[in-house]
């Protein structure tokens, strides 16, 4: 049974989601034959076979994320995958007394930069081996080096390669090194790709017929092109060894200096601002300073993953990616009104919880009030009416109501009182269009009313509220209010809405501040009313008080304009008279 795995998809992409399977149990697959559609970051890319046989199990399915390394599918009387040798039992033996010593290889070099090197080549006996199918994986390039790019390949499938002739270009964090082919015979298969990172000991090509010389003592590094300052370290290094002295014998310690004569010195903290400010250099090559430069990257803020904290290319892109995806998070977000969820902490360490999904109306609610909080400016204006006279009236044509198949509620007629509001303020019964830049003036009156249910909050809509009185009013609110409860609300009931109240009195609370329910500019809410001392005609009186509370969308809105708007609906609570003469 042969199991494949996703293979690698391309630079910093390590996973990607299953669009589509094109394969299933019992079919038949053959090599390079696509097998799935995958989303990355980038694009949606067709995944080839690199087995074949009859697929036996599959182990994921779409919509998964799948990364790299993955087993995808297993495959029965399957072929493909590692090319292995022909004779894989002698190259083992072979390779077994030689296993912690790196492929050997051999480069023609100028005598004058490279004799150590070339010394090391020239006393290093091998062994030849001659194989069915030879591999040639990338040597070991130096300390502290384990990848680079490959710059340029010098070789293609059919071409005949002999020990020592150079085969790629590979950019190192040093230099720009050729790297020469330790097997002989004639090129099958190349697994890499101009422009790869390539990783010591991986695969670079195949050969049919090859030989592979074993070393049995010599370490030999890829020839680099060797600077003048390396050139000099190098020389310094094997003057050394001549004299059988060490770095500590001709690299003297500084001897310390008297402390010079303090003077003017720039202050600290100035000495950043101006940008003068010292810091040590950045344990980066200096192509990869100066990939932070054509990035603007300040090369100090990228943490390296290398050994010792040294910063690769990579480093240096990861960092510029997180700089670019948060900026574009901040513009979208800021543009469409839509924010990154902050990261929760591990609630189990402080004790047992429950998780319980989201659903329904509480996950809709949720979704919504966060648009229209991330989208709206809110400002919430506080006013106070005096009902004592309103009472009165609603106790006498309660009786109304209730032969119409409802109850002469404050919020009955708070729907009244708005809706002639409106009519006098018309921005409190418009949308703002950002994208056009326009005011969208509704010329119908549509209010909600938030209902308090056992599932959550609704809204259902009371529609040309301006055309009903409020003994109507009274028996349409009871009867959708009714609806939401027993879970009868139909979608087309709860929307087209120009303006909401809410109503907490029958809860309690002396004021809040509501969220204005997006597309919609402004929403009243209704706490509970109080018997509170009321300076009339010279004394103090007891009165009957309901708090109102005004919140609304500064873009449209001003504050005066609120504050207008607010003080005529508690006039109106106040003098009902108001509401026949002024409609």
């Amino acid at each position: 049974m042969t199991e494949f795995k996703l293979p690698e998809l391309g630079e910093n992409i390590d996973q990607g989601d299953l669009v589509r399977l094109m394969i299933s149990p019992g079919a038949s697959v053959a090599e390079g034959q696509p097998v799935m559609e995958l989303e990355t970051d980038k694009a949606v890319v067709e995944v080839p076979s690199s087995v074949a046989g009859t697929v036996k199990e599959i182990r994921v399915k779409e919509g998964d994320k799948v990364k790299v390394g993955q087993v995808i599918f297993t495959v029965e009387n399957g072929a493909g995958g590692k090319i292995k040798s022909a004779t894989e039992p002698k190259a083992q033996a072979m390779k077994a007394p030689a296993e912690k010593q790196s492929p050997p290889v051999q480069q023609a070099v100028p005598p004058s930069k490279t004799e150590a090197q070339a010394a090391a080549v020239s006393s290093a006996p091998a062994i030849s081996a001659a194989v069915g199918a030879t591999e040639f994986t990338l040597p070991e390039l130096g300390e502290n080096i384990d990848q680079g790019d490959l710059v340029r390949l010098m070789i293609s499938p059919g071409a005949k390669v002999s020990e020592g002739q150079p085969v790629m270009e590979l950019e190192t964090d040093k230099a720009v090194v050729e790297v020469p082919s330790s097997v002989t015979g004639t090129v099958k298969d190349v697994r890499v790709k101009e422009g790869e990172k390539v990783k010591v000991g991986q695969l670079i090509f195949t050969l049919e017929g090859g030989t592979a010389t074993l070393p049995e003592k010599a370490k030999h590094a890829p020839v680099e092109h060797i600077s003048e300052q390396h050139e000099a370290r190098l020389s310094v290094q094997a003057a050394m060894q001549a004299e059988g002295k060490t770095a500590a014998q001709v690299f003297l310690p500084d001897q310390p200096q008297p402390p010079a004569p303090r003077g003017f010195a720039m202050p600290e903290q100035l000495d950043k601002v101006a940008g003068t400010e010292h810091r040590q250099p950045a344990p980066a090559a200096p192509h990869v300073r100066r990939l932070a430069r054509e990035l603007g990257v300040d090369i100090h803020e990228v943490k390296g993953t290398g050994p010792g904290g040294r910063i690769s290319e990579d480093d240096v892109k990861a960092y510029s990616k997180s700089l670019l995806t948060s900026v574009a998070a901040v513009a979208q977000s800021a543009q469409a009104g839509h924010f990154v969820e902050p990261t929760l902490p591990d609630f189990t360490r402080f004790g047992r919880i429950e998780r319980v999904s989201m659903r329904g109306v509480r996950r809709k609610t949720a979704a919504h009030l966060r648009e229209a909080w991330n989208t709206i400016p809110h400002v919430t204006q506080q006013d106070k009416a005096d009902i004592t006279e309103l009472e009165q009236l609603r106790a006498r044509f309660a009786p109304k109501a209730e032969e119409a198949g409802g109850k002469m509620t404050v919020t009955a007629i708070a729907l009244r009182v708005c809706a002639s509001a409106l009519k006098i303020f018309p921005q409190f019964n418009a949308s703002i269009d950002m994208a056009k830049e326009e005011i969208v003036y509704k010329q119908y009156i549509n209010i909600g009313v938030a209902v308090d249910t056992d599932r959550g909050l609704l809204v259902p809509v009371i529609r040309e509220v301006d055309k009903k009185n409020i003994v109507e009013l009274a028996a349409e609110l009871t009867q959708l209010s009714q609806k939401a409860r027993e879970k009868k609300l139909a979608p087309a009931e709860m929307e087209g809405g120009t303006f909401t109240i809410t109503n907490l009195g029958g809860i309690g609370g002396t004021g809040f501040s509501p969220i204005v329910n997006h597309p919609e500019v402004a929403i009243i809410g209704l706490s509970r009313s109080s018997m509170e001392p009321i300076w009339l005609n010279g004394k103090f009186e007891p009165r009957l008080v309901l708090p109102l509370s005004l919140s609304y969308d500064h873009r449209l809105i001003d504050g005066a304009d609120a504050a207008r708007f607010l003080r005529w609906i508690a006039e109106a609570f106040e003098q009902p008279f108001l509401l026949s003469v002024q409609g």
